[in-house]
């Protein structure tokens, strides 16, 4: 594909407050920029008291300072543009047939294509999920509808596949291009082919038919995915032993939402056997309806899987990822489960004897997964809690110090203009590395709000890509029809100690932390909060890092199995005492039984790693060639791989996979969280662990894995990293190898529970 699609959302109405805030400027030592600058304890400033008086001396500008987006109806005058322009750079390409010199421009020009409407649909993506009014979201929708489906009519383009062909074939130009050129080449050659360039007409048109009824179904399935489910009335006698203030309620009975904090309370303090169970089958099931929405879409997978000639959309997906198949997916999640599957029965033994501790004999002690909230031990002691209050400007000024400490890269608070941001809690930081000067910037929405997406996710806006060889023969003039053409922003830099023009990153971290702890204005973390932020943060330091000359390869535009490496890593930095150290205000060299001691830890327990290989071989199951056999049953799959591969059987009546939102978004690749956890606990263990601050081990992993990118192959960089020649190839043997690799249970689980 041209454009490569992330994870759809939801968006309602709320005020959208544009502000800026005024700050205190030093310049930047050795560089001429005058951005706004501060030292580290500014982003506390920045956070945790800001401003909430808007600058009169900021001009208004457009949403991240595109002038092309000032109002929510410019979008559509946007799309045309683009498809203008989108037009003028396929004419070129396509000519490239008929002129040599051309020839040498086709992998370029079609990143530059690429990078023109990745532009607006990334753009729209974001605005369309996390804008707070629904104005914004409806002409952000339609922009995006419009311009993927010009992207599906690309993807099918006979002209641009057999240009590129032509390239491919020529040594004397292969020849001339760079490593990083001949990845991106191929990585549109192994797209188109995914696309069906082979294929007659008509079966060109039902694969077009097919990506559209894909991308529907699947924001349909979304949709349906995070609707509450069907609440329960719970008589006021089934509540005894209920610890939560529910219990003081009037009345015969009580409304309970599956899902809601209240459900969650029962569920880990009601000793009601038969209640737990009432509210667990009430979470996990489905409606028909939305068991065949989730079906249709397998089904349309491997249908269009079928069409260009795999085996199934697993075979598809995989063909280009690190895992390369499904049987290299199997065989590494057999052997991290057969690795896992003892401590996992240790823990249901646990959860048995706990059970039998609070009830005695009075009652049955059969366990069920009902039972694991209320009687699963909890996984680390209760210690005293020496660490500062975790505010949001602490945590960030913790990130920005071990950030230039370990890479050389810092954080700078900058103004914001007057309609650059999309809502009053918006905060933007530039990132600064010491060599090169600010590299990109990170624009943060960390809070709560009605309509806001749930969860937390890193949205690039905007790609890094060199830019000095554009337009070189102005095959792109901006004023061609001034009544319709719009000036694209000047987004060219120079960077210290690299040649030519370069186009900066722009990304925005969203999550959803409450508001319910603020104290005196400042909101406090739990440690889970910090560990989100965390593994955010990662993400955007790979986009920030990742400098590479062709935007279809840089930052996070990389295999989807390799993706998380840099993110899951960054959590691992949150069990070391000397990072701990610099959450305090000076800090300090405490004694690590004293940073131990007051690190709240969430353990992973190997329930939860057995559950994400659950989750993982359900997502291969689903999209294998099983989709297409008559009768496919997703519910009945799913019964017949837990009484396989469970520890505890299935439960008649649940079909939680219509809430397993990963389906869409990961389609035959959610093994990826499981891999890549696998990968980051031995980068740690081998880089970082005795020395987590240690610059020339940073240094190390920006050089062999953050600075590529998706431009090399990641089996080679997890080789160079480790120093471990034998995962190079990347073959059967090198997926059992990661496989057999201690998954380490003191980082964040990736998902939920089962």
């Amino acid at each position: 594909m041209l454009i490569s699609l992330k994870q759809l959302g939801r968006c309602t109405r709320a005020q959208n407050v544009a502000r800026s805030i005024k700050w205190s400027r030093r310049r930047l030592s050795g560089t001429t920029s005058r951005r706004a600058a501060l030292l580290d304890d500014d982003l506390i400033t920045l956070f945790d008291s800001p401003s909430r008086k808007p600058s009169t001396s900021i001009q208004a500008r457009g949403l991240f300072l595109d002038d092309r987006i000032t109002h929510p109806g410019m979008f559509q005058r946007l799309v045309d543009d683009t498809l203008v322009r989108a037009d003028l750079l396929l004419r070129r390409i396509l000519s490239a047939e008929h002129s040599r010199p051309e020839l040498f421009q086709v992998v370029k020009n079609l990143d530059r294509l690429s990078d023109l409407l990745c532009g607006v649909i990334d753009l729209a993506e974001f605005v369309r999920n996390a804008h707070p009014d629904e104005e914004w979201v409806y002409h952000a929708n339609s922009a995006y509808e419009s311009l993927c489906e010009f992207m599906n009519t690309l993807n099918t383009h006979e002209g641009l596949d057999k240009v590129l062909d032509i390239v491919l074939g020529d040594t004397t130009v292969t020849s001339q291009l760079s490593t990083e050129a001949l990845k991106t080449a191929h990585i549109f050659s192994a797209d188109f082919a995914r696309s069906g360039r082979n294929l007659p007409p008509h079966q060109r048109g039902r694969f077009v038919t097919l990506s559209s009824e894909i991308l529907t179904l699947g924001r349909a399935f979304l949709n349906e995915a995070s609707a509450p489910r069907p609440p329960i009335s719970i008589p006021a006698s089934q509540l005894q032993g209920f610890k939560s203030h529910t219990n003081r309620f009037s009345g015969k009975s009580l409304t309970i939402y599956p899902g809601s904090v209240q459900a969650h309370d029962i569920m880990k303090s009601s000793t009601n056997e038969s209640l737990r169970r009432r509210l667990y089958v009430a979470a996990r099931s489905s409606s028909v309806a939305q068991v065949e929405i989730l079906e249709r879409l397998l089904r349309a997978r491997a249908e269009m899987a079928k069409l260009v000639g795999f085996d199934s959309f697993a075979s598809m997906t995989l063909d280009d990822k690190m895992a390369k198949s499904p049987d290299n997916v199997t065989n590494f999640l057999s052997v991290l489960a057969t690795h896992n599957r003892p401590y996992a029965l240790n823990d249901i033994e646990k959860i048995r004897q706990r059970k039998h501790t609070v009830l005695g004999n009075s009652q049955s002690h059969d366990i069920h997964p009902w039972d694991r909230d209320i009687y699963l031990p909890p996984q680390s002691p209760e210690s005293p809690i020496i660490m500062p209050p975790l505010t949001v400007g602490r945590v960030f000024r913790a990130l920005s110090r071990l950030f230039t400490k370990i890479y050389g890269i810092s954080f700078r608070p900058v103004n914001v203009s007057l309609g650059e941001v999309w809502h009053d809690d918006v905060q933007k930081l530039e990132v600064v590395d010491e060599a090169e000067g600010v590299i990109g910037w990170i624009y943060t929405d960390l809070f709560s709000r009605s309509g806001k997406p749930n969860g937390a996710a890193h949205y690039t806006v905007r790609c890094s890509r060199r830019l000095d060889e554009d337009n070189l023969s102005n095959d792109l003039p901006i004023t061609t029809d001034s009544s319709r053409t719009l000036r694209p922003p000047d987004v060219a830099h120079r960077i210290r100690g690299h040649d030519g023009l370069w186009q900066l990153p722009i990304v925005v971290l969203m999550c959803e932390f409450s508001r319910s702890s603020l104290n005196h204005g400042q909101a406090i973390l739990d440690w889970q909060e910090v560990s989100t932020l965390c593994h955010e943060m990662g993400h955007a330091m790979h986009s920030m890092i990742g400098r590479t000359e062709y935007h279809n390869v840089s930052g996070t535009r990389c295999a989807t199995d390799f993706v998380e490496l840099p993110s899951i890593l960054m959590e691992h930095f949150l069990t070391s005492p000397t990072v701990l150290a610099l959450f305090h205000d000076s800090e300090p060299d405490l004694p690590s039984s004293s940073i131990n001691s007051a690190h709240p830890q969430q353990n992973v327990s190997a329930l939860d790693t057995h559950d994400q290989i659950m989750l993982a071989s359900l997502d291969q199951e689903y999209h294998s060639r099983a989709a297409l056999e008559p009768g496919f049953d997703s519910t009945a799959v799913l019964a017949a791989l837990t009484d396989r591969q469970g520890v505890w059987p299935y439960v008649q009546g649940t079909s939680w996979q219509t809430q397993f939102g990963h389906l869409f978004s990961y389609g035959a690749t959610y093994y990826s969280y499981l891999f890549d956890r696998a990968i980051a606990s031995q980068v740690w263990s081998t880089l970082f662990q005795n020395n987590p601050l240690d610059r020339e081990k940073g240094e190390k992993f920006k050089r062999e894995v953050l600075k590529w990118g998706g431009g090399k192959d990641p089996w080679e960089m997890v080789s160079a990293v480790l120093d471990d020649p034998r995962l190079a190839s990347g073959d059967a043997q090198a997926m059992r190898q990661i496989g057999q690799w201690r998954i380490a249970y003191d980082v964040s689980s990736a998902g939920t529970h089962l």
